[in-house]
């Protein structure tokens, strides 16, 4: 449930520079950006891929106002979220993707924002881990200022290729 009475951040439109501005100030509240997206987070559709020996590699978009944030790489055999970094390649038959979105939605419900951020330079960007019990399983990019979520624009794109 939202905690904040004043709705959801917005998506990054134009830079807002903040001249003088602090890190630590920038930072805390990309920070804050970041927990105040999260109750409005939801699961995209699952992106299945089988490879060339027959394994398959899933990943479950994370969606916030139509435009998709970072992807959690989904275990289907443990049917929990992998590490960041840890994309899982299982040997398995096939998957059903309205199961996998049913798991996915209840993993959302555990996911919390821990406090601190990353500064990506080529981005103008804080990267703020989304954390899954003891996994750090995503990032939410806010602006360089901390008003504003970042979109993840490539994956946005291959969610929309997916579903229509």
């Amino acid at each position: 449930m939202p905690q904040s009475h004043e709705g959801p951040p917005p998506v990054r439109g134009a830079p807002a520079a903040q001249p003088g501005e602090g890190l630590l100030a920038a930072a805390s509240r990309a920070i804050e950006t970041a927990r105040r997206a999260l109750p409005y987070v939801v699961a995209g559709p699952p992106i299945i891929r089988r490879g060339p020996a027959g394994d398959i590699h899933v990943d479950v978009p994370l969606m916030y106002q139509g435009f998709a944030l970072d992807r959690i790489h989904y275990d289907p055999a443990s049917h929990s979220p992998s590490p960041k970094g840890r994309p899982v390649h299982a040997m398995l038959g096939d998957m059903d993707p309205s199961s996998i979105a049913r798991e996915a939605e209840a993993i959302l419900g555990e996911l919390r924002v821990l406090e601190a951020a990353e500064y990506r330079g080529p981005e103008a960007a804080w990267a703020v881990p989304v954390a899954w019990r003891s996994f750090i399983i995503a990032h939410i990019k806010v602006s360089e200022d901390g008003g504003e979520i970042v979109p993840d624009y490539g994956l946005t794109e291959e969610v929309r290729r997916l579903v229509g």
